[in-house]
């Protein structure tokens, strides 16, 4: 049986998508967003359910509107 993905997997796999597209390491984005390494790297292996004010974070870290943090 296969395992579905979980929101929190398909947010972090979204994360990092960008993040890649943009030749930016974890550290960078964690010292872009305010957030530790430590935070970035269970957020992008779904291991986070993350809050409002992180997902503000990592959208202003990315530079990028929220709305693009939620296609998939």
């Amino acid at each position: 049986m296969e395992k579905s993905i979980t929101i929190e997997e398909r947010f972090g796999m979204r994360i990092r998508e960008l993040r890649n597209l943009q030749h930016m390491s974890q550290e960078e984005l964690a010292f872009r967003c305010q957030l530790s390494k430590n935070y970035v790297s269970d957020v992008e292996r779904g291991r986070r359910n993350v809050s409002l004010k992180a997902i503000e974070k990592f959208a202003h870290g990315l530079n990028v509107n929220l709305i693009e943090l939620f296609r998939y």
